[in-house]
């Protein structure tokens, strides 16, 4: 992610963010009391991560629980107000990416604005099973961070003090947290053993993503 940020969100109680004014994602984490839990994590006693990642698990959890800020009624896809484009660098084409009145509209432009549907399955094996996942029905969003890599979250010794870059927070599909924490950093494969117990897992739509990144692009 771009460290080129005017501010950044910091998460650094379970349900407050703090607006913290800063020319960089590093200057923010210099004004914080901690490290990027990346630091010392594949050596780290497991009692000590056990601890964290409870931590982050509750902070998580909390967060897809806020209201929705027209009130608690459905919003479509979008940026943390409910009405802006959600922001993604990894996303391909293009880093802006909505405002969307459905989920259903937000999956077809994920995948090119095809009906995949009908697509050969002989030819593209696959995509039929994509179409009908994506064609689920998804009454609820939730409020997403987007971009939990390791980086992100910052520590003192075994406390969470904060979670920081929140470019991509937004309202999204309950899915879209898991995956997206899952292919954060496709170097820090440590983490993705991680994930599963701070997001519940599920290898269905992991498996869903892995088609999608194969036939429309890969973050």
């Amino acid at each position: 992610m771009s460290t080129s940020v005017s501010t950044t969100l910091i998460l650094n109680e379970p349900g407050i963010l703090t607006k913290l004014s800063a020319k960089s994602k590093n200057d923010a984490k210099t004004r914080i009391r901690g490290e990027p839990l990346s630091r010392g994590w594949v050596t780290g006693l497991d009692s000590e991560k056990t601890k964290i990642l409870a931590q982050l698990r509750d902070m998580i959890s909390e967060m897809r629980n806020l209201p929705s800020p027209n009130g608690g009624k459905f919003v479509g896809v979008a940026d943390v107000t409910g009405k802006g484009p959600v922001f993604d660098l990894r996303l391909p084409r293009k880093s802006h990416w909505g405002p969307f009145e459905t989920v259903c509209a937000f999956h077809r432009e994920l995948l090119g604005g095809q009906d995949v549907k009908d697509f050969g399955e002989e030819q593209f094996p696959g995509l039929k099973e994509l179409a009908a996942f994506y064609g689920e029905e998804w009454p609820r969003l939730v409020f997403t961070h987007g971009d939990l890599s390791n980086t992100n979250i910052m520590v003192r010794g075994d406390e969470i003090v904060s979670i920081i870059d929140w470019e991509t927070v937004g309202w999204m599909p309950p899915y879209w947290e898991y995956t997206s924490a899952w292919h954060v950093n496709p170097q820090d494969a440590f983490w993705q053993a991680e994930v599963g117990r701070f997001i519940t897992p599920d290898p269905r739509v992991l498996d869903m993503e892995i088609i999608r990144r194969k036939y429309f692009g890969n973050f």
